[in-house]
Formats: structure tokens, C-alpha cells, sequence
């Protein structure tokens, strides 16, 4: 049985790879569409020698990138599955450790761009494993390849010439632009488009090197977090205790009170105190539905989801860098 099961997938593996080759066949030639992304970026006044630099990187489609993207796992994790999985301990010891190393350097980004560390501590972690993984695809070839396949090729597009406009500016080599099988690049994982917007130089030497420089990386999410509207020296949300059962009327991220309000309605801290203030506004979220855990999350929250809008990402994030800075 386990043989048969290990024929099928091969037998699929096989099929979609000839379907996707007849697929190309129907499209221009992968060169004829190089082409016309060359003659693009040069219309629009990018260096000929980068861009054919960049696009020599992709001599054809990359199989392994198109393979990912189209057997994406569909699988649904409930919120404790997730944290166990994102939040081991330690990936909490890890932090610590690299932030003792990190803080100076990271407090200074992000006082200077009105964020604070434990988000950017947070997102790091989560992002690349505090830059230990940043990507092993080239990203021209990876967007090149998405552009070319059809399925999401307008906004690949967009980005592979957006990623070119990077490398026109000397920020990093065609050579150096690693990510991910999607092109989401470097420690923070930007998109290009994100990059534009949001990489900043915390070293001073007028590169964004979101790559290798840790000073670029952290100024880079700080400032990401601060232009999406951060609170600085504001919490993000916390743990709390349910005293009585709620109406899923009242969950969720759009279900705002204030403290006050939800105190009367048998809201606590996690230690089972009432909150320290009464005016502040937030709502609660329960994941995992009644008798789980439950959080008060607040404005600081909804940054963290611009940067990912999954609530599981953005209580990760919290959990993750208030654990680490607080600790």
C-alpha cells in the first residue's frame, strides 16, 4: 500500500510538471517574455547592464519555484497549534540571547522611527529566525518565473519591476537579492513593493541592505510599523481571563469597548486583577472559541496585522517580542 501511495504522488508530481509545460507552450517563449520585461525596465530608465545582469539570472523557469506555488499546503492550524508550533521556548531563549547582543543598536531605530523593540524583536523572529533564514532563491529568478507562469502574473510583474528598480539603485547585487520561492526578501521578508515603501539605512552608509546589515534591517521594520500608525511605548494586547462565558457577538478585532466596559462584564488581567486603566479601548479576541485562551488586543495589534493580516501572526508577534524585551 505504502508503494502504490508513493507511485500516485510520483504519477502526480509527473502530470502537473507536463501540464504546466503544455501550459508554456501556449505563452510566448520564456526569452521573447525577458525580452519584453528588458525593454520595459529600459523604457522606464533602468541601467541596461543591471537589468540584463538581473535577468540572466533566470535562463528559464525555475521548476522548484512553480512546484511551491502550486502545491501550497491546505491545511488549517487552530490557535494552539500554531503557537506551539511559532512559540517554542526556544525560540524565546534564542531572542534573548541575540537581543542582549542587539539591544543598542535596536533601541536606537526604533525610538527614531516611533516603534519599539519588542514588535521589531517580534517580527524578526517570526520573519527569519532573528535573520538566520532569510531565503535560498534568487529573487529576479523567482519573480521572473511567477510573471512568466500566468497564474498571478500581473502582480509578479509589478514586482520583479519594482524588484529591478531596486537594483538600479544600488542598494544590493542582482547577485545578493535572496528570498523567498515567492520574493519576499531578506531578514524582514518585503516584498519589493514593501521595500520601496519601507526599507530604510540604520548604518549610515546610504544603502537599505535589508540582507546582511542588522542596524537596516531593524530601522527597516521600525519604520515600517511606525508609518502604519504604531503607538510608541503603547502595548500591543495581553492574556486575559473570561469570568463568564461571551455571545461570539462580542469577539473579534471589531468589537471594541473600553476597559471599563468590559471589566462590567466580568473582563480580567490574566492574574484575575481588574486592569489598571478604564478608558483605554480594545477588544477581545478567543481563537480557538469558549473556554480557550482569550486576549484584550489594542491599537497597537492592528499595526502589527499591516504587516501580516493573520490574527495568529499578529498575537505571535506580541506574545513573541513582549516575551523576549519584557522579559
Amino acid at each position: 500500500m505504502l508503494q502504490r501511495r508513493k507511485f500516485l504522488s510520483v504519477l502526480s508530481v509527473g502530470v502537473g510538471v507536463a501540464a504546466i509545460g503544455k501550459a508554456a507552450q501556449a505563452q510566448p517563449s520564456y526569452n521573447a517574455f525577458l525580452d519584453s520585461i528588458r525593454e520595459q525596465a529600459i523604457a522606464q530608465g533602468l541601467s541596461s547592464a543591471i537589468v540584463s545582469r538581473a535577468l540572466s539570472l533566470s535562463p528559464h523557469p525555475n521548476a522548484k519555484v512553480l512546484q511551491l506555488d502550486r502545491h501550497q499546503p491546505e491545511f488549517t492550524l487552530t490557535w494552539a497549534q500554531y503557537r506551539d508550533r511559532v512559540l517554542p521556548q526556544s525560540r524565546f531563549d534564542k531572542g534573548r540571547q541575540i537581543y542582549a547582543g542587539v539591544q543598542n543598536v535596536m533601541s536606537e531605530e526604533s525610538a527614531r522611527f516611533g516603534c519599539d523593540d519588542r514588535a521589531v524583536m517580534g517580527i524578526w523572529g517570526l520573519e527569519s529566525g532573528f535573520g538566520a533564514h532569510t531565503g535560498t532563491f534568487s529573487v529576479i529568478d523567482a519573480l521572473a518565473t511567477l510573471s512568466y507562469d500566468g497564474r498571478r502574473s500581473a502582480f509578479f510583474r509589478t514586482e520583479l519591476m519594482k524588484a529591478l528598480h531596486i537594483l538600479n539603485d544600488g542598494d544590493i547585487s542582482p547577485e545578493g537579492m535572496m528570498g523567498s520561492y515567492a520574493g519576499a526578501m531578506g531578514q524582514p521578508q518585503f516584498m519589493p513593493s514593501a521595500y520601496l515603501r519601507y526599507a530604510a539605512d540604520g548604518d549610515g552608509d546610504g544603502k537599505r541592505n535589508i540582507w546582511t546589515s542588522q542596524a537596516d534591517v531593524f530601522a527597516s521594520i521600525a519604520n515600517y510599523l511606525g508609518k502604519c500608525g504604531w503607538q510608541r511605548n503603547e502595548p500591543w494586547g495581553q492574556e486575559i481571563n473570561l469570568t463568564q462565558p461571551f455571545d461570539k457577538s462580542q469577539i473579534g478585532r471589531n468589537q471594541k469597548k473600553t476597559l471599563g466596559e468590559w471589566m462590567s462584564l466580568g473582563v480580567r488581567r490574566s492574574d484575575g486583577q481588574p486592569f489598571g486603566r478604564s478608558d483605554v479601548v480594545g477588544a477581545v479576541l478567543q481563537p480557538d472559541g469558549p473556554g480557550t485562551q482569550a486576549f484584550m488586543v489594542y491599537h497597537n495589534f492592528n499595526v502589527i496585522r499591516r504587516y501580516n493580516p493573520s490574527d495568529y501572526y499578529a498575537l505571535g508577534v506580541g506574545l513573541l517580542g513582549t516575551g523576549i524585551v519584557s522579559a
